[in-house]
């Protein structure tokens, strides 16, 4: 066995390869660049190498830098994560070369699956399924039509050069063809000087389903089945799920067979991934092989059981797989949240800044429930503009589809992260949402149900009368705290009273409160509701029980009230004396304030270019400026004709969120 591993990576990839080294008695070697000096892999390795500047591009991507703290420190192995140079036949070959052992398949079997094309044609050879369609030239509308009748209806007709939707058309018999032919032939023109139209079989409602594999050395593959990853944005997965609500048994058969047989084909070693497209009938295609560690592996081993990290390091050192087909079992259900820094009121654009609190939930492993997180970050510590923004993988684990969902829920409302913009109220969103509940999604979900982007959640009143009877129960220990602070100068006993208004998210709600040692029987006009807790004054989390159901709210002390979050919804809940909630209807709202003539800075990032200076007349639609954090660059562009009165900013300038760019006349 190996006595050293290089992690060639960061984040919370490094620190979920630490531990499983850590557990195998395997020492480890972490990399960092300036942004990363204090970051937790490097905390938590045994040694860690600075190998350069903050860019990845000056670091995690160098490979001679690697390579250089590979021999610096003697390590016998270099395990890459994901990302980076994970698929990077060069690297490979150069471990290969130092005689260092890559944990990960040959470079040959990178190179074959790193092609679209080659290994498409290597999948169709091996017998795995492929999307039906005409790569070569069409010469005219008649043979588009035969073409299309040979793929059978719908066909997509693509222009050979297209992008951003343009020589694009869905046909669904022979007139749509000729008709879309001729369209898309004129558009790919038009857009990109280039005519030529190719023709693929549409796949209705489409999932993104992937199998894992595992192989060896000595001829062994065998599935670890699948994931389920069609809740996506922008290509970028959001939350995965194992098994798939959606496949049956001899489908899951089918397309892990044909997996098998594509990594076996490539000789293919480690841990990999077999990404496919499913469509409503559970015809499945090939998409692509990810010859790497995914991201969302935790899901696969706690339905499994299996540690894949250890399963790589042993098939690197050339074990013979002790798992066999027979020993793969599906134990309940696994569901994987990624949570990322970005701001999911504003598009979802990246968040950077220190984390003023991280606090995850509590990690659980039991019979009845699991509760993991994968992370790379600490309280106090920074998310650069420079790396992904992901800030931890949270995963739950049940016996059933429901239980993983109730799960998550009750994890994703006790996790607190202060200080930067972050998604945990969007995933709470959707592990409330019907259709997500029913398994009845699609690649196209996010598109679908929030067509506008993520306005919030507002809660049902059914949900805000429990809320505002914890609020109103809270509010009253608070209460009952002051009436007991000594030395007042007041000359009256204080007593605190039993009726109060509650207002949250525009509803009003009179209640009359009862209290007793054991909790509180809160009184609407039209129900009551039974609240204990052991909560007290000052605590951020407060685990509530409501009519004998468990709430985890976090609280957040305001004037009059707190700031509650819960399942996604962000509500002020002001609590008032009956005289004192007819005094505050009396007072002015505040005015929001005239940012129509300002273009604003919408997520903290570096300005790469400004395209106009002041004085030059804009149209709508037109470039601004370019701003760049994350792996993301934002193009600003003009939201109607206007002259440019003032430019606050030059290229390479740090900006942070609302900061002005431009003024406007």
């Amino acid at each position: 066995m190996f006595n050293k591993i290089l992690i060639a990576n960061r984040g919370e990839i490094s620190c979920r390869v630490i531990k499983t080294a850590r557990l195998m008695g395997i020492k480890t070697v972490a990399i960092y660049s300036d942004a990363d000096t204090h970051a937790l892999h490097v905390k938590m390795a045994d040694e860690a190498v600075h190998i350069g500047q903050s860019p990845a591009k000056d670091s995690y991507l160098v490979i001679e830098k690697v390579m250089e703290a590979v021999r610096k420190t003697g390590a016998d192995a270099v395990h890459p994560g994901y990302g980076f140079l994970s698929e990077n036949k060069m690297f490979a070959e150069a471990l290969k070369v130092e005689g260092v052992t890559f944990i990960g398949p040959p470079a040959k079997a990178i190179e074959s699956m790193g092609d679209k094309i080659k290994s498409k044609k290597l999948a169709q050879k091996a017998g795995v399924n492929t999307i039906p369609g005409f790569m070569g030239i069409i010469s005219d509308v008649e043979e588009a039509v035969k073409i299309s009748n040979q793929i059978g209806y719908p066909v997509m007709l693509k222009a050979s050069a297209g992008g951003g939707g343009k020589g694009m058309r869905i046909s669904s018999n022979d007139e749509e063809t000729r008709e879309g032919f001729r369209s898309s032939k004129n558009e790919a023109l038009n857009s990109f000087g280039d005519d030529r139209i190719f023709i693929e079989k549409f796949i209705q409602q489409p999932r993104h389903i992937e199998i894992q594999v595992l192989a060896d050395s000595h001829g062994n593959c065998i599935y670890l089945n699948e994931r389920e990853c069609s809740i996506q944005r922008r290509n970028q997965k959001v939350i995965e799920e194992a098994p798939s609500p959606f496949l049956t048994s001899k489908i899951r058969q089918l397309m892990g067979n044909q997996s098998c047989a594509l990594a076996k084909s490539v000789g293919y070693i480690s841990a990999g991934t077999v990404e496919f497209i499913v469509d409503k009938d559970q015809n499945f295609y090939f998409l692509e092989m990810n010859t790497r560690l995914q991201v969302e592996h935790p899901v696969t081993e706690l339905i499994t059981g299996i540690d894949l990290v250890e399963q790589m390091i042993r098939a690197a050192n050339g074990e013979i797989l002790s798992i066999s087909q027979k020993d793969v079992v599906i134990n309940g259900w696994a569901i994987e949240s990624r949570l990322y820094a970005e701001d999911p009121y504003r598009q979802f654009l990246p968040s950077t800044g220190r984390l003023k609190k991280y606090s995850p939930p509590t990690e659980i492993r039991s019979d009845v429930a699991v509760v993991r997180n994968d992370t790379g970050v600490y309280e106090g510590g920074e998310i650069s503009i420079y790396y992904d923004p992901m800030i931890a993988k949270l995963c739950t684990w049940s016996q059933t589809r429901e239980g993983a969902i109730s799960n998550m829920r009750h994890a994703l409302d006790g996790f607190e992260i202060e200080g930067i913009g972050h998604n945990i109220p969007f995933l709470s969103a959707v592990m409330d949402h019907p259709r997500f509940c029913s398994g009845n999604i699609t690649t196209a979900f996010i598109e679908e149900e929030y067509p506008e982007g993520f306005l919030g959640v507002e809660l049902s009143i059914a949900a805000l009368k429990e809320v505002a009877a914890c609020a109103v129960a809270m509010y009253r220990l608070g209460e009952i705290r002051r009436t007991r602070v000594s030395g007042r100068m007041d000359n009256h006993t204080r007593r605190v009273r039993d009726d109060w208004v509650v207002n949250l998210q525009e509803n009003e709600f009179p209640v009359k409160i009862d209290a007793d040692p054991n909790g509180s029987t809160v009184h609407f006009q039209d129900c009551s509701h039974r609240v204990s807790s052991d909560w007290t004054p000052g605590k951020s989390i407060a685990l509530m029980n409501v009519d004998g159901k468990d709430m985890l709210l976090k609280v957040e002390k305001r004037t009059s009230g707190f700031r509650v979050r819960f399942r996604g919804a962000d509500i002020l809940v002001s609590v008032r004396s009956p005289r004192q909630n007819e005094l505050a209807g009396l007072m002015l709202k505040k005015e929001v304030a005239d940012t129509s003539k300002l273009l604003l800075c919408p997520m903290p990032g570096l300005i790469t270019t400004v395209e106009v200076n002041a004085g030059d007349e804009v149209q709508e639609g037109q470039a601004l400026c370019t701003i760049e954090a994350m792996k993301m660059e934002n193009i600003l562009r003009a939201e109607r004709r206007s002259i440019v009165k003032k430019v606050n900013v030059a290229p390479n300038s740090s900006l942070s969120v609302d900061e002005i760019i431009m003024e406007f006349e």
